[in-house]
């Protein structure tokens, strides 16, 4: 194995045995871990990597300059040294800049809690990204899909999505953004939705909803917390095709409709916990029979 594979493995504590006595075979073991243990007090903030790479270059000069054997060496040395350094300060800035990622899956749900307190409650298949390294300069998530936000004041706290950003200031608010929807509820607070470079600000119970590009006006919400938490989805007046997405996602199913209309307005709500009484609720109201066939469950009206 390649001595710089070997070095890199070793930084990430990842050698098994037989690579841990490769490592440890290398004529300048010594002088690596004797490095490491000087990093090991490194921190980001007050680490100059620029003056320290300068100070390692100024010495493989000096060294340069002198022609005697005894000196080839430590040129050497120095050569290996600047060449732990960039890896170790690689591997540190790869590591802490990277984003934090939680995914859900089909019928999951789950709560996450930011650095500043803050905590997210994911609703399913629904993806949000955030930076813990950077956190206290900037609160920003980004969101894919459903959740729920409980913030903590401080700073500017800001949801990206692809439709919109959401910004507040410490407040209680859902997020759902999905194909060709975009819905934002204020449940605590105040909250400011920017959507095609114009913002809407949002008291307790007032709503911004997006629906095929068309906004659409709700009456107010004057609920605590959305209904998804307690494990069921209500709709007032939502196009058929949105709550059967909604219903393949808490469920991990395939719809069919066979001569239903999905751009009819629906109003009810399904559990998230009984599949067949699920059905019951969408199906009932729209006069519409169901049926199961190969993992496929179809909606037909007859």
């Amino acid at each position: 194995m390649k001595r710089e594979t070997l070095i890199s493995k070793w930084l990430n504590n990842d050698l098994n045995d037989q690579e841990f006595e490769a490592f440890k075979a290398l004529e300048d073991y010594d002088e690596l871990v004797k490095l490491d243990n000087s990093l090991q007090g490194f921190k980001a903030d007050t680490y100059d990597t620029s003056s320290e790479l300068e100070g390692v270059l100024s010495k493989i000069r000096a060294a340069e300059t002198q022609k005697t054997a005894p000196k080839l060496g430590v040129f050497k040395t120095f050569l290996r040294v600047a060449a732990v350094i960039a890896i170790c300060f690689s591997v540190y800035y790869y590591t802490t800049t990277l984003d934090t990622t939680v995914t859900t899956q089909f019928a999951q749900k789950t709560t996450v809690e930011l650095p500043d307190a803050s905590t997210v409650s994911l609703n399913a298949k629904s993806v949000l990204a955030y930076n813990k390294t950077h956190w206290n300069k900037e609160r920003d998530v980004e969101l894919q899909g459903e959740a729920f936000f409980k913030v903590a004041k401080g700073s500017t706290f800001n949801v990206n999505t692809t439709s919109g950003t959401v910004t507040v200031y410490g407040t209680q608010f859902n997020v759902k953004q999905r194909d060709n929807y975009f819905e934002v509820i204020c449940y605590e607070g105040l909250v400011g939705v920017t959507y095609n470079a114009q913002e809407t600000k949002l008291k307790p119970g007032d709503s911004f909803l997006i629906i095929d590009g068309k906004k659409i006006t709700k009456e107010k919400d004057y609920r605590s917390s959305p209904s998804w938490l307690n494990n069921e989805s209500e709709f007032k007046s939502i196009p058929f095709k949105q709550v059967v997405a909604e219903f393949e996602r808490q469920y991990e199913v395939d719809i069919t409709l066979v001569g239903v209309d999905s751009t009819q307005l629906f109003t009810g709500s399904f559990t998230h916990d009984n599949l067949d009484v699920a059905l019951k609720s969408i199906a009932l109201p729209l006069q519409v029979s169901y049926s199961k066939k190969d993992g496929t469950i179809i909606l037909k009206r007859e």
